[in-house]
């Protein structure tokens, strides 16, 4: 203990430490708090349509002509009855003359063959039957056997080839004449000899190895009729019957009320699906697949939503084609806009067949058919339920690979992909709320995806507002952050649809506020972004362009886009962007630098009030702050710092507590300079800079105790600070918030320290001299000041704060007290 005659040091003036030689995370942690901040906002609200449209009410495309509609009728006449191939939509004239045909009986030469009129299109052709298979006129010549045939090959055939290949293989029976029934040839190896006579009797002379019995393909023709019998008895007695039912419901001879006729008709429909699904008889293999379309078509007159999803479901799975397909699409696009019908999609396998359609139609061939499938699944993303359930069934997996075959589409299809693409990055959009949903954005790159179509669509505003919502939703989060900022260009596009699209304000403010998260984390994308061509001149011309300015100044400068409160979104979440990017030790200092910067923020804290543009000038205090971090001589913030004090001073006197934590914060900054504290104690800013050691906010503290430790450097400032009752109430706070904030504690005794001064004995009276040794006695036993802290990591955090933040003041602070105490 010094003896108390002992000369108390003199106490020279405490400035924060700038560059020390020991650098630690509590001193970077300690610099940080004291003047950059990450600034942080909340994400953009989406409004929804009012109505479920293809296209919404600020989509560009919304008068556009040659864009397909949103709202349209059906009705079974828009519907092609044969499905077997598309209608060329034209209609060949019937022929005026009648063939004149000759009679076999009249000629000597063979007899010709009268042809037959066309086969009904509601028939599928079949095979004879029975003796009426094996008739041929005598003198006819048999169909040459084709080459052996593997087995594998012939199994893999469909009915309708292998009825033809069993066809060609049945020649007149040698023992029964011209005229006798056909028998089948067995197939015939490489020794196999035919010989046919022209118009003799048919003889057939082999030289045979035999390698299969002549019973297979008899086995196999009969196997053919055994499956065209089965298929015959289930269309007789289960389809037909059904179908008959459904026909006389089309034609209105159901009896009874609307309600019983709908239920039926659900019924036999379900029927149906179920029998054909049985039979095996679904997709193209059914014989009379068109009758069974015709009656389907029929009844999407009835108008009846729950029946039309269960006709679509079936068409879906009888595998329309053409324009069938379109319309089936469109009626399943039509049901899903009105919302009273999500219910009915819940559990409907539909879904499972748009999906199969996106997977496997073409857009070049099935552009408007992939349309209006993604547009029924875009407004059936809208439930909730059925969003999780889209989720289930792989939708992003699907829309992954969709997005990757329209990277592809020539420019001839450009103008549908476009309209698709609207509708699956809607999807995207819908599905990116959901948690579950981020990995897989991760897992299946769908973000770089997304980057890459932004590039080539980037003239779309519709595809890059739509991607501009999905990316500020995800980077919320930080694995869907990472992989954006790992997107190589990506800050640079970005910039580049932010300078083609700068008056489409809920783009901008959405892409503002995704660069604003991925700047919030990284130093490298802080670097990044300020790296890119053209970056802060593109940031500052939309800052520019969206500052509102009075009538005056408004006559000469082009009109701002949006209303004013749309104009403050887009402003703060640009401001939070340069914020940010200040927090970087390369950057800061030339935006520090930047005269146009500089004169912006200004301008904007000149034009709003914090009554009407809390956040907006709170966040530009918050980016003036970070600025004034970086004192270089002659910088464009230094020349104006007088000018932003008196700006400050409006944001410190009001009522906002986050505007004077802010204010508080720059002054903690600019008070290193002479003229701004002169201007403080002038002022008597100084009183409500006291009044804010009442508040117990850590944090307010923190920041008021700053300006007060550069206003006490000036020996003049120090008995006005005095006689405001300072010391008191630093040791107040020292006594209540010190133990377990470090930071804070050290930065309350730098205060005392400076506000001592040269005349220590004056500095405190007994009283508080021997509360302020009693408290610094106890902080400064390490180990009693740290066992309250269980968390090992959080231990060693508050153990370095301790050791590089309080020790070395609250040591000087108690050297020079305890004399005082001691002589007096």
């Amino acid at each position: 203990m010094a003896s108390a005659g002992k000369k108390p040091e003199i106490c020279s003036p405490f400035f924060p430490r700038r560059n020390s030689s020991r650098k630690t995370s509590a001193e970077i942690v300690s610099e940080v708090r004291q003047s950059l901040r990450v600034q942080s906002t909340q994400r953009p609200f989406t409004p929804r349509d009012a109505q479920r449209q293809l296209f919404g009410t600020s989509s560009v495309r919304v008068n556009a002509v040659n864009r397909p509609p949103s709202a349209f009728s059906l009705h079974a006449q828009n519907f092609d009855s044969p499905d077997s191939r598309p209608g060329s939509g034209t209609r060949l004239s019937p022929l005026n003359h009648k063939p004149k045909l000759q009679d076999p009986c009249e000629s000597g030469d063979q007899a010709h063959v009268v042809p037959k009129p066309p086969a009904d299109p509601l028939e599928v052709r079949r095979p004879l039957i029975g003796p009426r298979a094996r008739l041929r006129r005598a003198g006819s010549l048999p169909i040459m056997p084709p080459a052996e045939t593997d087995v594998n090959e012939r199994r893999s055939l469909r009915p309708e080839q292998r009825q033809s290949s069993a066809k060609q293989r049945l020649v007149p029976d040698h023992a029964a004449g011209h005229g006798g029934p056909l028998r089948p040839v067995p197939n015939t190896t490489q020794n196999e000899r035919i010989t046919c006579p022209s118009n003799a009797d048919l003889n057939v002379t082999t030289n045979v190895d035999i390698t299969r019995p002549k019973t297979d393909v008899r086995n196999n023709d009969s196997r053919l009729c055994t499956e065209q019998d089965t298929q015959s008895l289930v269309w007789n007695n289960r389809i037909a019957p059904l179908l008959e039912q459904l026909e006389g419901i089309a034609a209105g001879g159901s009896p009874g009320s609307e309600a019983v006729e709908e239920d039926a008709a659900c019924d036999l429909c379900e029927r149906l699906h179920g029998s054909l699904a049985a039979a095996d008889m679904l997709g193209r293999r059914c014989k009379a697949r068109s009758r069974i379309l015709r009656t389907l078509f029929r009844l999407i007159d009835l108008d009846s939503a729950r029946l039309n999803l269960q006709i679509a479901e079936l068409c879906l799975q009888m595998r329309v084609s053409g324009n069938n397909l379109l319309n089936i699409c469109k009626l399943v696009f039509k049901l899903s806009r009105s919302e009273s019908n999500d219910g009915l999609f819940q559990d409907n396998p539909v879904l499972d067949s748009l999906f199969n359609i996106l997977t496997t139609e073409d857009v070049c061939t099935s552009g408007e058919v992939m349309l209006y499938c993604v547009g029924t699944l875009k407004f059936l993303s809208g439930n909730g339920t059925i969003l999780r359930r889209l989720l289930d069934k792989n939708c992003i997996g699907v829309a992954h690979k969709l997005i990757q075959r329209l990277h592809f589409v020539e420019d001839a299809n450009m103008a549908i992909a476009g309209h698709v693409l609207v509708q699956l990055t809607a999807i995207l959009r819908n599905l990116a709320d959901q948690s579950e949903s981020r990995s897989l954005f991760v897992s299946f790159g769908l973000l770089s995806e997304l980057c890459l179509v932004l590039q080539h669509h980037n003239k779309d505003q519709d595809i890059c507002t739509n991607i501009s919502r999905i990316f500020s939703k995800l980077s919320s989060y930080s694995e869907c952050r990472l992989a954006l900022s790992q997107t190589p260009g990506c800050y640079q596009l970005f910039l580049e649809v932010l300078s083609r699209h700068h008056q489409k304000q809920d783009l901008v403010v959405r892409l503002l506020f995704t660069l604003g998260n991925i700047t919030a984390k990284s130093d490298d994308s802080r670097l990044q972004l300020f790296q890119c061509e053209g970056s802060v001149d593109t940031l500052l011309q939309i800052y520019d362009s969206y500052q509102q300015r009075d009538d005056k100044q408004q006559q000469k400068q082009p009109k701002p886009p949006g209303s004013g409160q749309e104009a403050d979104d887009v402003l703060v979440k640009l401001v939070r962007v340069l914020a940010n990017m200040c927090i970087h030790t390369h950057v800061g200092p030339a935006l520090a630098d930047n005269a146009t910067f500089v004169q912006l923020l200004i301008e904007t804290l000149e034009l709003r009030c914090v009554q009407e543009s809390e956040e907006l000038t709170v966040n530009t205090a918050a980016t003036i702050n970070n600025l004034s971090y970086y004192q270089q001589p002659n910088s464009a913030l230094r020349n104006c710092h007088l000018t932003i004090a008196k700006l400050m001073m409006k944001l410190l006197l009001s009522s906002c507590m986050e505007a004077v934590l802010e204010a508080t914060r720059v002054f903690g900054n600019l008070t290193q300079s002479s003229e701004v504290r002169d201007y403080i104690m002038q002022s008597k800013a100084h009183q409500f800079v006291i009044t804010l050691l009442d508040s117990k906010s850590p944090e307010v503290c923190f920041s008021a105790c700053g300006v007060l430790t550069n206003l006490a450097s000036d020996v003049p400032n120090r008995a006005s600070l005095a006689v405001e009752g300072t010391a008191a109430k630093l040791i107040d706070c020292l006594r209540d918030l010190g133990q377990g904030d470090w930071q804070l504690a050290g930065q309350l005794c730098q205060a005392l320290w400076n506000l001592a001064g040269s005349c220590p004995d004056s500095f405190l009276d007994r009283e508080q001299t021997e509360a302020l040794l009693d408290i610094l006695t106890a902080y400064l036993d390490k180990d009693e000041a740290l066992k309250w802290i269980e968390n090992e990591d959080l231990k060693d955090y508050h153990g370095a704060c301790w050791e590089l933040e309080f020790f070395p003041v609250a040591q000087k602070l108690i050297n020079i007290q305890y004399p005082l105490l001691l002589s007096s």
